[in-house]
């Protein structure tokens, strides 16, 4: 299955899905050390975003989460491309200066369509979602 959506960082990307129906704020909701999701009250507490397509519908918090995202790429430890419900500058930032695939606006409602640990594919050239 493939699903148009609208490309703000380019790249391209597979991995297991990482799905959240709340918005991720990275400055002190990811650990930039070890890619662990560390705040409390967030559904992916203790889960892992390396190396895997995080499904989120945003992020939310400061701008400095941006940088967050790019240490995130530094360490090795961050997702292997980012799928928002609506990126905001924040998360959009970040993916571009990391050279994290991430597109946003799914023509389909993926958090219905694709579940966790599912193989996907970011194609954040042609602006497609795979579904594998």
């Amino acid at each position: 299955m493939e699903i148009k959506c609208r490309v703000l960082s380019e790249g391209k990307a597979r991995g297991r899905a990482l799905l959240s129906n709340e918005p991720l704020s990275f400055l002190g909701g990811v650990d930039p050390k070890t890619g662990i999701i560390v705040d409390s009250r967030h559904p992916l507490k203790g889960k892992s975003i390396k190396g895997k397509i995080l499904i989120i519908p945003g992020g939310k918090g400061s701008t400095v989460g941006s940088y967050v995202i790019y240490q995130l790429a530094k360490n090795k430890k961050a997702p292997a491309a980012i799928i928002c419900m609506e990126a905001e500058p924040i998360i959009a930032t970040g993916a571009i200066i990391a050279g994290i695939p991430l597109v946003d606006k799914p023509e389909e409602d993926v958090m219905r369509i694709i579940k966790e640990s599912m193989k996907v594919e970011v194609d954040g050239y042609a602006g497609i979602i795979r579904i594998l």
